[in-house]
């Protein structure tokens, strides 16, 4: 595995040495946030030596990463966008190691910065400055599984995909799912709210999240960690914590409910002749599958092809304009694989699906999941991704985009949109050679204008982080967020935790 440093080198030796080095340094070291985007850093301590000291203490010198290299990957999010300066990295692996450094830092007034696998797109898991990284990557044990309830009880650095395979050796499933699934944690899931594919079928993680065990800034320790799917006394504390992305406390351990694996799968892959068919198609998909509908997903004809072609992968249609991808979950194959060809068939006769598939092969089936879930890996291959994730009624879901080509025009590469019909989110890529402060000016407020006047949300699914606080204001009104304020100044009155994100 190549240090991004020992890759940088690679890179030079063997191409162009000026232009490589342009475009492998904005690739690993990207333009530092408090620069870009013009940020004053709030009136917090610096690491000294004798806070090293005090870390290594309670982790060893074994948890503390403190040279330039290693550090460097922390500070980066993986669509570098955004880029820290920490100088340290902090890898406790228990809710004890957690509750000490977390009182250190808050009587020393050291701003921390928590860090689960780092796939958000909005800034939230990385410093904005020289915040220390709190990573909690090898807090990774499942604490317990009930069979009969499906409660699973994990530490927050479990990977998704983990959690999924185990719930499945039980014959049961995780009720998310995320094209990051490989890489992402649970706790990081649950601390942005992250919806994901079936949110249709499984609803959102308010719903599925039983229990958290958090640590507040002072230390202090708040087990809410109950796993009963019925607990009414007094406030749920514990929605606090889904979706305040690390500024409240920091979830170390997470009680889930996993829902029965479904004995059939099926998948539909329909190639689409306009937008205003899709929203027929999903209206007669709830109508005619029901029950057994767990996700109804669109992407345009660029989301597609720039995925197929840059990651040279196979698309089993032919190009359209746009394209729908339908899965069932149910009791019996059989019978849901010919409800969804019966679907598909009358579609066809309607005129609403000009081609498709259903197919129950977990290979095929994959392997169109594969082109969806890598439109936005896609999207970074050779160029600057300005990424963008917010709701809208869905007879207004698609119209930002064809004002957004207009609006940018030659400027950039490309405007595609993808994601989640039935739930209202929709997914906006805007590809560029590099980043550009015009085209960045351009899109914002812009973008976020146009969501506010179609009264959705400024963010579905990933979270405010560090990009969207400023534009709050378009989605919350004066009264909820002086309530977050007030929220945020009990739980972590001096301010570390994950400063500079969600509230303005």
């Amino acid at each position: 595995m190549y240090t991004p440093v020992q890759l940088f080198s690679k890179y030079c030796i063997t191409n162009n040495i000026l232009e490589q080095i342009r475009c492998v340094s904005q690739l690993f070291f990207p333009q530092f946030s408090s620069d870009k985007y013009k940020v004053k850093r709030h009136d917090f301590s610096t690491v000294r030596t004798t806070d090293i000291d005090y870390f290594k203490s309670i982790l060893g010198k074994d948890r503390i990463l403190t040279d330039d290299q290693d550090v460097a990957p922390y500070n980066i999010d993986w669509i570098k966008n955004c880029r820290g300066n920490s100088q340290l990295v902090l890898k406790p692996s228990c809710t004890e190691e957690v509750s000490k450094i977390l009182s250190y830092c808050n009587e020393k007034r050291l701003a921390v910065c928590p860090q689960g696998g780092n796939t958000g797109v909005v800034g939230g898991s990385v410093p904005v400055f020289d915040e220390i990284i709190l990573n909690l990557s090898l807090m990774d044990k499942i604490t317990s599984f009930d069979d009969l309830s499906g409660a699973l009880v994990c530490e927050a650095g479990c990977i998704l995909e983990n959690l999924d395979k185990f719930a499945r050796e039980h014959n049961m499933i995780m009720p998310l799912d995320l094209g990051a699934k490989g890489t992402c944690h649970i706790g990081g899931n649950v601390s942005t709210n992250a919806g994901g594919l079936r949110l249709l079928r499984y609803g959102n993680l308010h719903g599925s999240v039983l229990g958290i065990e958090a640590v507040k800034a002072d230390g202090s320790v708040i087990n809410c960690l109950k796993s009963l799917r019925k607990d009414n006394t007094g406030y749920h504390l514990k929605h606090l914590f889904i979706g305040s992305e690390g500024t409240l406390g920091v979830v170390t351990k997470v009680a889930i409910h996993c829902p029965v694996m479904p004995k059939a799968v099926t998948l539909g892959y329909f190639g689409v002749e306009n937008f205003e068919n899709i929203l027929y198609l999903y209206s007669n998909a709830k109508s005619s599958l029901g029950e057994i509908l767990s996700a109804f997903e669109m992407a345009d004809c660029n989301s597609i092809s720039h995925t197929v072609n840059n990651l040279k992968l196979q698309n089993p249609l032919a190009e359209y304009p746009f394209y729908v991808i339908l899965e069932t979950h149910g009791s019996d194959e059989i019978h849901d694989q010919e409800k969804l060809t019966r679907y598909l068939s009358t579609q066809m006769k309607n005129g609403l699906i000009v081609d498709g598939i259903v197919t129950a092969e977990p290979s095929k089936m994959q392997s169109i999941w594969t082109i969806r879930e890598n439109i936005a890996a896609a999207g970074l291959v050779g160029t600057y991704l300005y990424a963008y994730d917010v709701s809208l009624p869905q007879k207004h879901y698609y119209e930002i985009i064809p004002k957004l080509r207009e609006r940018l025009n030659s400027k950039v590469k490309m405007v595609c949109g993808f994601g989640h019909i039935g739930d209202g989110n929709i997914h906006i890529n805007i590809i560029v050679p590099e980043f550009s402060e015009e085209v960045y000016s351009l899109i914002e407020p812009f973008i976020f204008e146009e969501v506010s006047k179609l009264n959705g949300s400024i963010s579905a699914e990933h979270g405010v982080g560090f990009r969207k606080p400023q534009y709050l204001h378009y989605s919350k009104d004066p009264s909820a967020l002086q309530l977050m304020r007030d929220i945020k100044q009990l739980m972590d009155p001096n301010g570390i935790l994950n400063p500079y994100k969600v509230l303005p």
